[in-house]
């Protein structure tokens, strides 16, 4: 696919995998900021949804488009951000070897195209580059616990894999490459059926089902309102000098499973008992961001704690666009 010259004399950000969670949340702080943006995505498991929006904006352009096929867009882009990837294991799970391929080859497309608009490139990494942490909290030189063999490994590896071709661009000198690992993060726009625990517990809630808790609950996470990920992932992209260095994003506040469906169901009476099943294989005892780094170079620290979140992410799933999306989760 061949993309003409747009508008003129605007400054563009390429966001692939923008009909995603985090993708059109940027591409709304980017449009708000008055950029040009053309977003990629082969709605494997971004919806046209969450970027209708954005439609009769002449500053917006959608680009149906797989990474793993080379980009050809005849315009000037100086910043290309790469969330393409499904980030939930039921997603990333269900097709292991696509997944993998758009960690890998999907990546070195995109900095293939980053080189040859000599234009600043951020990498959507995550936490799972960490595995099953033995260090706690997780700083950036901690190499991870990971199991290279495990039904997670598609998505590990594959973000390890970019990581690595990210910094190999970096050191050569052929792009201007940054890397953001990105920990659990929440909010509007949420898939209802994505698998990812929040959305899963505010729609059980909403149900009036019972929440469902792996193991004995204890594991802990730490959860970042999108707003505050979304202002990270754009600093980063802007700061100088480039770090060289991958930088954790998420908010350090840890909380264990049954904490976090004990809030839920206060938020949501109608929420019934917890259901229990066994721990998914691999799944991380622990998680919780060390953001030293980010609070450093960036000047970053999250604002919207758990509490203040799950209220404005209950409030759009009962909004009509959240409440079509379980009523579609359900069909």
């Amino acid at each position: 696919m061949r993309l003409d010259e747009g508008t003129a004399g605007k400054s563009t950000s390429l966001v692939a995998g923008g009909a995603g969670f985090l993708g059109c949340h940027l591409i709304d702080y980017l449009l708000h900021e008055g950029r040009s943006v053309i977003c990629v995505d082969s709605f494997l498991t971004g919806t046209f949804e969450n970027v209708a929006r954005f439609n009769g904006n002449e500053n917006f352009t959608l680009v149906r488009q797989d990474v793993l096929d080379p980009l050809q867009i005849e315009r000037p882009v100086d910043e290309v951000y790469n969330l393409a990837c499904a980030a939930s294991p039921p997603r990333y799970q269900a097709d292991p070897h696509h997944t993998l391929m758009t960690s890998v080859v999907g990546t070195s497309n995109l900095l293939d195209f980053a080189m040859s608009q000599e234009a600043r490139f951020l990498q959507a990494s995550t936490s799972e580059v960490y595995g099953d942490p033995e260090v706690h909290p997780q700083t950036e030189d901690y190499t991870g616990s990971v199991n290279c063999t495990g039904p997670r490994a598609c998505y590990d590896e594959g973000k390890r894999a970019a990581e690595a071709m990210c910094f190999d661009f970096l050191r050569l000198g052929k792009v201007d490459a940054r890397v953001a690992r990105i920990f659990n993060t929440y909010g509007p726009m949420m898939r209802a059926d994505d698998g990812r625990i929040v959305s899963t517990f505010i729609i059980q809630a909403l149900r009036g089902r019972d929440l469902t808790v792996f193991g004995d609950g204890s594991q802990t996470r730490s959860f970042c309102y999108v707003s505050d990920l979304i202002e990270g992932l754009v600093r980063l992209m802007r700061v100088e000098p480039n770090p060289q260095a991958p930088v954790n994003l998420g908010n350090p506040a840890e909380f264990t499973v049954s904490e976090l469906a004990a809030t839920v169901s206060k938020k949501i009476p109608s929420a019934r008992s917890i259901r229990r099943l066994p721990l998914p294989q691999d799944d991380p005892r622990r998680r919780r961001p060390d953001i030293s780094r980010a609070a450093m170079l960036l000047g970053w620290t999250p604002k919207i704690d758990l509490d203040e979140g799950l209220s404005r992410t209950i409030a759009w799933f009962r909004e009509p666009e959240g409440a079509t999306k379980i009523t579609e989760a359900a069909e």
